[in-house]
């Protein structure tokens, strides 16, 4: 590896740093904003989405200005293509918590203070919220071990997402009255676990990064 392409993939590494935590606080943040229905926090998510669009627009240029100039082959272009469809994922993610944000803002207007479903939301967000940052440690640290891992919990997720659909719909049928905020609640479980799926995207591009292996139709 050149010096100069040393020093552009080093620059690369630190602006992916700060766009992955930025969303991955915004995802912590929309999960609180939902299991407390506080639209101050909500609307702080939303906010942050702008610096989160910034960065993913400098993460972007990065790679291409890499690509362009460089030229990469083997375990460098590998990198650059992965970050490359990283960051895609972590724009969607961090698009998904604004969803998120904004159908909380939307139920704490009605004057709902505590959710009308009786369910606990708490283990599919700690375990959505597990699997984003591990998918992005497994990057940081190139371990395909721990991006498989990631990867399998991804069917605990869909698990959980059905439990709470289950009664959320129960919930419906017993409580019509309730129909708009309960309907909320449907789209923001479903917003985590298109998180948790971006989540074992990431780490499947990791496996691809450090193995060259696409296992996205054949299984962990």
């Amino acid at each position: 590896m050149s010096y100069q392409l040393n020093r552009e993939i080093d620059l690369l590494k630190r602006v992916f740093l700060s766009l992955s935590t930025r969303v991955e606080e915004n995802v912590a943040l929309a999960s609180d904003a939902f299991q407390t229905l506080d639209a101050a926090k909500a609307k702080a998510v939303i906010l942050n989405d702008i610096d989160i669009n910034r960065e993913e627009i400098d993460v972007e240029e990065e790679c291409l200005k890499i690509l362009a100039l460089h030229q990469p082959v083997a375990t460098d272009l590998r990198y650059i293509i992965s970050i490359l469809k990283i960051n895609n994922y972590l724009e969607r993610i961090g698009d998904l918590a604004v969803s998120m944000a904004k159908k909380v803002i939307y139920i704490a207007n009605t004057g709902t203070e505590t959710l009308p479903v009786d369910f606990d939301f708490q283990p599919i967000m700690e375990k959505v919220k597990w699997m984003l940052k591990h998918s992005l440690d497994s990057l940081v640290q190139v371990d395909a071990l721990l991006a498989r891992e990631v990867c399998r919990e991804d069917d605990v997720v869909d698990a959980q997402k059905r439990a709470a659909n289950d009664v959320i719909v129960a919930t419906l049928k017993d409580h019509p009255d309730q129909c708009e905020v309960l309907l909320n609640v449907l789209s923001i479980t479903r917003h985590l676990e298109r998180i948790a799926d971006h989540a074992a995207n990431i780490a499947e591009d990791v496996i691809y990064m450090v193995e060259g292996s696409i296992i996205r139709h054949t299984g962990v």
